[in-house]
Formats: C-alpha cells, structure tokens, sequence
C-alpha cells in the first residue's frame, strides 16, 4: 500500500482515539449546538459596513426572478395537498407526457464568450448588490469604516446585468483566488482586442495605457507626499529647542540659512527671560513638554484607526505588536491523545475570548503591505482614513524626537496612494489580481523616495513584499520609482538638491586591510541587529503585558517620550533627527577641530569623541527597543541604520586613532602621512558598512540594501565594503534569530502567508494532512440535483465556524467530484434569495434548467439529435439570468484536485505558484477531502518549528 493511502487510513483510524474535544457537531447537546448557531448569526451585526467597490461597478439590470425551482416543477412533483418537491424527490421520469426540465451537458463546455450564457466556465456572473444577510457584511460592520455606505435592500429594485466575471467582492481577512482573477483578465482582454474597428483598437490602446498612466500619478503623488511631511516635520522638529523669531514657521536650517547659530533663532529660555542655570532648565523642561506632546498627538491621531475584529478570527494583531497574545490551542491531551476540536467547539472558545484590537496607521506597515500582496485581503488598511492619519501622525511622531524614522512608513503611505488610484479605472478596482501588481510598484516608490534610491526600490518589492511579480510588472514599478525620484528631486525638499538628506561621496579608496574591520563590522551588525529583534520582543512580552499599558496605548507613548525627553537632551547626538544624525555619521571630514565632541577630531580629541559616541550609542539602542511597537506611526529602518552607524565611527575612529599612532606598522605600510587624519581612513565608511549590516540584521534584505548604500553614495569604489558588510551580517543574523522582525510579525499574526524562499523539507504526503470528509462539509447531489437553500445555510456557516470564510464546498455525485462552489460565492448566492424556507437550489454545473416544458430528460442517453440541434438555437440557460435559485453560475466545474499520494512539495508549489486557496484531494479517483490553505500554512509553521 503507498505511503499516502496507508496515512490516510491511519488518519481515519485515528480518529477514534481522539480526545473528547475531536468530535462532530453531534456529541454537542442540540441546544448547545443551535444557541452557538444563533450567536454566530447574530455576532458584529450592529456596526456598520466598510466601502465596497460594488458601488462603482456598473449597474445594470433585468427584474429578478419571480419564481424558485419550486415553482416551475412539473406536477407529477406535487404528490398530494401540501406535498413539496425535496432533494429526494425524482426528476428524471417523465410524466404527463412532458418531458423534464433539466438537459445534461458534458462537462467540457466551450469556452468562447457568449453574452447570453452564464456558466462558470465562461466567466459569466449575473450581479445583484444586496447583501444583507452575509456574514462576511457582519464581520465588516465590526470594522465600524465607513458610515456612509448604503446598499439597495429591495431585490425588486436592483436591476442585475451580465457582466464579465463580475464576481462577489472579496470579504474582510479572506485570500485572493489568483486563478480566478487572471482567467477573467484574460476574457476581459480578449473581448477587448476582438474588436477590430478604430473604435476598439483605441480602446485596446487605452487599455494598455492604463498601468502606465497610474504607476505615473502614483509615483508624482508618492513624491507630494514625501515632500510635504520632510518639510512639516523639519520645521516642528526644531520647536523643541526654540523658534524663528522672524518667521515662526521656518525650520532653524531655513531660518539660520544653514548656520548652527544665529541670532534670529530664539531659545525657550529667552522667551522666558530666564538666565544661568535657569537658562539651561528651562530649556529642557521646554524640550521634554514638546517631545511629550507631539508624541500623544501622534498617539491619538493613530488611535482614529481603532479597528475591533471577532475573536473568531484566528489573528492576533495587524500593527507591530510583539507582545500579543497568540491563540494556540493545545494541540494533545494530557494522555497525549490528539485534540482536534469541531468547528462548532472552536467558535464556542473563540465567542469566549475578548476582541482584537488593532491600529492600521500605527507602526510601519510593511508587514501589512508584504501579506497584502501575498493576496490576503484586509479592506480599510490601504484606505483614505489611514493614509491621512499615518502622513499627519508620522509628521508629529518623527517631529517629536523619538527615535524612530519615516522610511518603513513610506512604504505604506504609498502604497494606500497605489490602492486610491486604482480606482480610477475598473481594470484594477475590479480585479484583486491585477490591483496588486500596482500595489506592487506603489511599495518600491516609497522606497525610492525614502532613500533616494530608485534601483533599490525596484529590488525592494522584488525582494521583499512582491509575492507576484511578473517582467511587465518589473518594468512598471521601474518607471514608477524614476517618476518618484524625479519629482522629488524637483520638488528639493531640504534645498540641497538631494532627494534625500543623508547622501554622502566619499572621494578616498578602502585599503586592503579594511577588509578584515569590515567582516568584524558585519559580524557585529548581525549580531547588534537579532538582538535588537529579541530585546524588542522581551521588551513587549513583559512590560506591555501590564493591564494599563495594554489597555491605555497613550500611558505608553507618555512614558517612552518622557523617557526620551530625559536622556536624549544632554548628548547631542540623541537630539538629531535620525536622518540628520546618520547625515553626520556616515560623511566625510574636510576640517579638523581640537575642541569640543564633533566627528572631525584632531588625533588628541579622537578617545573622547568615542567615550561620547559610546554613551550616545546605549542611549539609542535602549531607545529604540523600548520605541518599536508603540501606538505611532514609526519605521525601524533608519533607527537600525543610526544604531549601526555609531557602532562603525566607533571602530572607525579606533581604526584611525591605529593608523596615526603606529604609521610605521607593515600592517599600515600602504597609507600616506600627510597629517590628514582621513587620508588612509575614512570612519564615515565605516558608519555605512555598520549602518548597512545592523539594517539587514533587523530586515534580512541583502541585494537591495547592498544596492541602496551605492546610490547613496555613488561611489563604486565602495559596492565591495557594503556588500561584504551586508552579506556576513545576514549570515550571522539568520544564526542568532533564523525569522526578521517583519517575519516575525507575520508569523505571529498567523497570516496565511507562505514564503516562497523559505521551503521546508517534506517526509510526508498529501494524505498526511488530509481530513476525514464530513457531511457537514461537502454537498451530496447523488440523489437530486437540487438542495434546500437551508442545508445550504446550515453547511456555510459550519465551515465560516472552522474559519474558512475562504472556503469551499465541494460537490460530490457517487462519490465523484463534479464541482466546487467557494464559500463568499455560496453567501452571496443565498443572500440574493428573498426567501431561503422552502427554496430549492440547482447545484448541478452539469445539469441546465431549460424552462418548464422544454428540454429532455436530465440523462443525455435519451437525447435525439434533432432535439440538440434545436437547443442550439435556445439559450444555454434558458432564465437563470433571473432565477435567483440556479447557483451553477457560481460553480466550479473543474476545481484543482490532487491525488492522496501526492508529495508534499507538489502541493506546496501549487499554493505558492498558482495562488490557490484549497485543493481538492482525490483517492482513486474518488473524493477524499479538501485542504485549505490556511491549514497548510499551519502545518508548514509547525514543521519549521519542529
């Protein structure tokens, strides 16, 4: 026996050692059963509904059906005065002398548009926008979005009309089917090129032009943006030591024209007449007021995008939260039996826990953004609300001084700009498929824009978020990220025509024995950078777990920013902005001063600037840790970079203070003596190579991070420092902490997120993980092609229970599979029914309702040509466009199935590559089970972690 069957045999066996928690919706007391039911319906069905692109799309329409099923049987179905036709009831045996209702079609329809027929295989929908009963409108109401949405509630009054593929609209924490949305892309685009006057070869043109015109905007729009808050925050950021006395609104670099000191920028401290000692604390006690404000102004601006989800839902947060809690369920008894709960039984524990709570505009968002491409859908997270919280709340949270930085943040400011602008025409706001290959190149235009660095932009989606990325989207995101860094430019935010503030050149070479102290810097920055991610997460799993802090996110960011107020006042380099700061860093020195603590020492001042840079660089890592994760808009990738660039001019300055005390070392025989103290090192490279490895410590990029520090610096001279630095201090890292922050953030959130680069090894096959088909789970036409619209009700919400609202339901005839209808299409085909008591659903795709008195008996066996050659001249389904009861245009004839035996790396690669969201699972040719991929990705996660 192969190795897959006998696992799945020993899985049905093993169902009867199961703990008591493994039991079907049976063992639960009827009662019991029906008030978690009620629950279940009733639950989130007080808030309101979030935006759905429904509304743009066109509307059309014919009346809606007048009659069910029911209504169009023959008589011979009526047995008797209150008789009705059930799914038991016979339809295949003419009587009276009228042939039936239903005509058997092969399953290999043809695939060529028509206009009239509406059967999956065509890609044919019939739309109605009512929704009044879905859970997925339930769950969205939850979300409490937008208060503005109104939908027609009257069936009567909504005029559906056939569109192409114009399907149900993707519900709240569900995935994208990718197969799905490119067939309909392809149809859409061979109607569109089948056109062949001037009329339809200029829209085919137009169409083309579509991605063109929006990956533009985005990037002029992205590069507004940036603009605006580089110059807001530069100008509040200066509040904190004084004002411009002649224009309050000017930064002190506008206002002082550059200098470090002039006469038109005004202490606090003279504000307040106050002189001595008194000076200096009133100046501080200035400082740590406005860090403290700005920080709860940032705070409460975030907490506009308060978002409560069902604790039914298996996720723990969506921002950068370390410390939430993750819902495990134990996965053996005591006794070691398996536990394996119902779906009935795990909603029941879910009900029992309190709500998630999460904050869209808090945080970074490249997380967010990375499992967003990956397909998974989280309406309101690229929306209007949180891109203007998020731009207004980073302009106060990075002016505030904490240390943090608005690199991250741009990635998900541009990538909400990506989101709006596909609304602009159907192509993209229509398809999930097609929107994400925009969403794509809106990412790596933050990035451009972020570091000025178009190229590494472009390898910033490749590498990182894109989960999708085809050579025409590369060419796209390419131009997307040139527009940005064009328009930036243009716009010359910080009037130095730098896009951004901490470009550097370096005009002296690296010398061969550098190369040992880069190595040693990539160690360290490996190491600096899965250390900081475990600190973080200390940090957030124990002082976040305090009920105050936990409940009251302000208390937090109050504390962090009067801690910071404190300790960052009295050493310069804490007070910097983080881009300035790494600016200073990272360049390169052309005087030298004897006294004081600046980066430019003489070979005297040289160990106390590193006894200064020392307590600046505990500072701000300590900073930095307890920072991550607090209710603001915040980026880690700057931070990391400044962490590391203090440790580098640290072992730069070392280096250097070397090279001047032991010229005549063969180990520095190579390096000129001109009294120039940079003229054999240059500790601003250093700073870079450090910068760059703690950064990839805490991100894991390599290529695009290797690829950024060349753009800043433009010196290619320097591409085998960075790289090198960048290449050991991945492979330290992924020792000390095998998963990035970013990673570890979609693990922990249970995001069903498969990384394609991460490929475990398999032992097992595809029987291995498969489950037991359950009644509750499949739907049986062997008897009759029609199902009460109840059981139908009943099967959906068991599986939105088990948390699929992803799902399927398979269509089994004699243990065949002959079809699969997805769970957001079931709902919105039972919600168009006005009535769902009584009424009869066609789930046959094979089976086509002609019309009362028309077509032949359900078998093709009995079949005469001449009564094929006269259907051709009928519609293939006859007026389902009206029948709201036919539900064959939302099935799947031909779902993706695997057999039992099948490897597990096979499945793994029809998940990662086609996008799937649930593969059926055959045995011998007969149906053995669904796996979804959310319980794929649980077990892959529980592999890894073995």
């Amino acid at each position: 026996m192969p190795k897959s069957v006998a696992s799945y045999y020993s899985l049905n066996s093993s169902h009867g050692t199961y703990a008591d928690g493994d039991r079907d919706d049976g063992d639960v007391d009827e009662p019991q059963a029906e008030a978690i039911r009620n629950a279940y319906r009733n639950a989130l069905s007080s808030n309101t509904a979030p935006v759905s692109p429904i509304d743009t799309r066109a509307q059309g329409s014919s009346r809606t059906s007048d009659l069910d099923l029911r209504s169009r049987l023959p008589s011979r179905l009526f047995m008797g005065a209150g008789a009705c036709a059930d799914e038991q009831t016979g339809l295949l045996s003419p009587t009276d002398g009228v042939p039936g209702g239903y005509r058997t079609m092969p399953a290999s329809a043809p695939g060529t548009p028509s206009r009239l027929a509406l059967s999956r295989q065509q890609s044919y929908r019939v739309r109605n926008h009512s929704r009044r009963g879905s859970f997925g409108l339930r769950l969205a109401r939850a979300l409490g979005t937008d208060a503005n949405q109104t939908e027609p509630t009257d069936l009567e009054s909504s005029k559906p009309s056939l569109h192409l593929d114009d399907r149900v609209w993707y519900d709240q924490f569900t995935s994208t089917d990718w197969v799905h949305d490119s067939i309909a892309d392809a149809f859409r685009v061979k109607e569109l090129r089948s056109r062949k006057d001037f009329k339809g070869r200029a829209q085919a043109l137009f169409d083309g032009a579509q991605g063109w015109i929006i990956v533009a905007l985005i990037g002029m729009v992205t590069a507004g943006f940036a603009y605006f808050i580089d110059v807001t925050e530069a100008a509040i950021f200066d509040y904190k030591t004084g004002y411009c006395s002649t224009r309050w609104w000017y930064s002190k670099r506008r206002c002082c024209s550059g200098v470090e000191i002039c006469d038109e920028w005004s202490r606090w401290s003279q504000l307040m007449h106050q002189e001595g000692d008194d000076k200096m604390w009133a100046n501080f006690a200035a400082y740590i007021l406005w860090v403290m404000a700005l920080s709860a102004l940032a705070c409460l601006v975030t907490l506009q995008t308060k978002t409560s989800i069902s604790s039914a839902i298996s996720l723990s947060t969506l921002d950068e939260n370390l410390g939430a809690e993750r819902h495990q369920p134990a996965k053996s008894d005591s006794e070691g039996r398996r536990i394996s709960l119902s779906p009935t039984r795990r909603f029941e524990e879910a009900a029992q826990r309190p709500p998630v709570i999460y904050y869209p505009a808090a945080g970074s968002g490249v997380a967010e953004v990375k499992v967003i491409l990956s397909g998974f859908v989280l309406h309101g997270y690229l929306g209007v609300r949180t891109l203007i919280c998020k731009t207004i709340g980073l302009i106060l949270s990075v002016a505030s001084g904490l240390s943090i930085g608005k690199e991250g943040p741009y990635v998900h400011i541009s990538t909400c700009i990506g989101n709006i602008a596909c609304r602009m025409f159907s192509k993209y706001s229509t398809n999930d498929g097609k929107r994400r290959e925009v969403l794509s190149a809106s990412a790596a235009a933050g990035v451009a824009v972020a570091f000025g660095a178009p190229i590494g932009g472009v390898l910033f989606s490749l590498e990182e978020v894109s989960y999708y990325f085809p050579p025409k989207t590369l060419f796209r995101t390419f131009f997307c990220c040139i527009v940005a860094a064009l328009s930036l430019k243009a716009l010359d935010p910080y009037g130095t025509h730098k896009i951004v503030l901490f470009e550097v050149r370096y005009l002296i070479d690296w010398k061969k024995f550098e190369l040992i102290v880069f190595i040693l810097l990539g160690l360290l920055g490996g190491a600096t950078g899965a250390l900081f991610i475990k600190a973080s997460r200390f940090w957030a799993t124990t002082f976040r777990k305090i009920k105050i802090i936990k409940t009251y996110p302000l208390i937090e960011v109050l504390l962090v920013a009067f801690i910071t107020g404190i300790v960052s006042f009295w050493n310069r380099y804490t007070r910097l902005p983080v881009a300035e700061l790494l600016f200073e860093l990272s360049a390169p020195c052309d005087a030298f001063a004897d006294t004081g603590t600046g980066l430019c020492p003489t070979e005297e001042r040289i160990p106390e600037v590193i006894w200064y840079l020392c307590a600046a660089l505990l500072v701000k890592a300590a900073l930095t840790v307890i920072t991550f994760g607090i209710k603001v808009p915040a980026g880690i990738y700057v931070p990391s970079m400044v962490i590391g660039g203090l440790m580098g001019r640290i072992v730069g300055h070392a280096v250097q203070l070397l090279t001047l005390r032991y010229p005549e070392s063969g180990l520095f025989a190579g390096c000129p003596h001109d009294g120039n103290p940079e003229s054999c090192v240059v500790p601003g490279v250093y700073a870079l190579v450090a910068a760059g490895a703690v950064m990839c410590g805490v991100t894991r990029l390599s290529v695009t991070l290797a690829v950024i520090l060349f753009e800043l610096t433009g010196s290619l001279e320097h591409v085998l420092p960075f790289s090198l630095g960048v290449l050991i201090a991945k492979w330290t890292a992924d020792f000390v902490e095998p998963l990035s922050i970013y990673d570890l953030l979609t693990d922990m959130n249970a995001y069903p997120f498969l990384d394609a680069k991460t490929r475990p090894v398999f032992t097992t096959d595809l029987g291995d993980i498969t489950p037991r088909p359950q009644k509750a789970r499949y739907i049986d036409i062997s008897a009759s092609p029609l199902v009460p619209a109840t059981e139908l009700r009943s099967k959906l919400e068991y599986s939105h229970m088990a948390g699929e609202l992803d799902g399927g339901l398979p269509i089994i005839r004699d243990g065949i599979l002959v079809g699969l209808i997805p769970a957001p299409d079931l709902e919105y085909a039972l919600d168009r029914l006005k009535g769902e008591e009584g009424a009869l659903c066609l789930m046959s795709p094979q089976d086509k309702w002609q019309g009362p008195g028309r077509g032949v008996p359900g078998n093709t066996d009995g079949a005469t040509e001449r009564d094929a050659a006269n259907d051709e001249h009928q519609p293939l389904n006859g007026h389902s466009a009206t029948d709201l009861t036919d539900f064959t245009p939302f099935i799947d004839p031909a779902p993706v199935a695997l057999d039992i035996c099948s490897p597990m790396d096979l499945v793994f690669e029809c998940f990662v590559k086609l996008g799937l969201r649930y593969i059926c699972v055959l045995r011998e040719g007969r149906f053995a089970g669904l796996v979804h991929k959310k319980a794929f990705v649980r077990y892959v996660k529980d592999l890894q972690q073995e």
